[in-house]
């Protein structure tokens, strides 16, 4: 069986899927990859499922190695990426033959970068994923001389890359109401709109803290309210009062107040925001949440057919003479 080798690795590297959902009642959160729509970009770059499990970097990568030429995509938050010393285009599909040594360095921006492979991950799931849930004690960060099997690959097209939005230096990310928001006053939640907010260094896959001048967000008898389930998107107001948004591999109950909930299609955005990023945060209807849902839905149904060929300067390609440069050669004697 085909298998990746980790020559080295960052300290938060670890294989992602898309988690576990369905498990809140035994205790165990989704986890899965920070960056779903990374997954997903992957996926799409290789022809393959975008629950096919492959490499979540946190901020750093490390140098990895093949016994088989394989098919591999970059995407997320994009990385200093060189294979035998040459770059490599970030958000693309590239070929990683035997022996080659690949090295990814650290975020030109955003938090979490991915490495795809053809075939993708193929460690013996626990609890239904392969995905790594260090919270949960499932799996564990990858370390220097591991070795993981690979799939089968259904062969395929390399030099792809993907045309993205840009989610990778925070934003303005869109709101509803939670279960604790008419506790807050409407001059806290007028001022939650109103403040520009920063991702405070403090975070993880667990959630990410934000920063901010001024008051801190208290809600009305908030010592008296009891934990319940939470899930990722949701924002607490913690202790200092400060917004905490809950991410991936959050607990599955908790009992700070809830001033309000990311939708999914913008959770990408706060993980991937890095240390200092600027967050604004804004209320729309359910109505609009659900559109929006229906969109982002939309957008990923799309990707299998939207990369599109990688333009390259011949004199980069290291294996030019692996590609078919001309094809349909005639005599030359065909008559219109």
């Amino acid at each position: 069986m085909t298998a990746l080798t980790v020559l080295s690795a960052g300290p938060g590297v670890t294989v992602q899927d898309m988690g576990r959902p369905g498990l809140l009642g035994y205790g165990v959160s989704r986890g899965g990859a920070a960056d779903t729509l990374a997954l997903a970009e992957g996926a799409a770059l290789l022809g393959q499922d975008p629950g096919t499990a492959a490499i979540e970097m946190a901020g750093i990568g490390g140098t990895f190695t093949v016994d088989t030429d394989t098919r591999i995509a970059l995407t997320g938050a994009p990385m200093q990426a060189t294979l035998e010393g040459e770059a490599l285009t970030w958000n693309a599909s590239h070929r990683l033959r035997a022996g080659q040594h690949l090295a990814i360095g650290g975020a030109r921006k955003g938090s979490y970068g991915y490495l795809h492979l053809g075939g993708g991950i193929a460690t013996e799931p626990l609890l239904n994923a392969r995905s790594a849930h260090l919270a949960a004690g499932l799996g564990h960060p990858l370390k220097d001389g591991d070795s993981l099997p690979l799939g089968k690959d259904r062969a395929g097209e390399t030099g792809l890359t993907l045309d993205i939005d840009d989610r990778f230096s925070g934003g303005t990310i869109r709101v509803i109401p939670s279960m604790q928001t008419d506790r807050f006053s409407k001059e806290d939640l007028d001022r939650f709109e109103a403040t520009e907010f920063a991702r405070d260094p403090r975070g993880n896959r667990m959630g990410v803290k934000m920063r901010f001048d001024g008051a801190p967000f208290a809600a009305q008898d908030q010592l008296n309210i009891l934990s319940e389930i939470i899930v990722p998107g949701d924002i607490q107001a913690t202790g200092d009062g400060a917004p905490f948004v809950l991410l991936s591999e959050c607990q599955t109950t908790g009992g700070y107040p809830r001033i309000a909930t990311v939708i999914p299609p913008d959770l990408p955005k706060v993980a991937q925001a890095r240390a200092g990023d600027p967050i604004r945060f804004t209320f729309i209807t359910r109505q609009d949440a659900l559109a929006a849902l229906r969109s982002y839905g939309d957008h990923l149904a799309k990707l299998p057919k939207a990369p599109r060929p990688l333009i390259r300067n011949p004199h980069d390609i290291p294996d030019l003479l692996g590609y078919q440069l001309i094809s349909g050669v005639t005599a030359g004697e065909d008559h219109q």
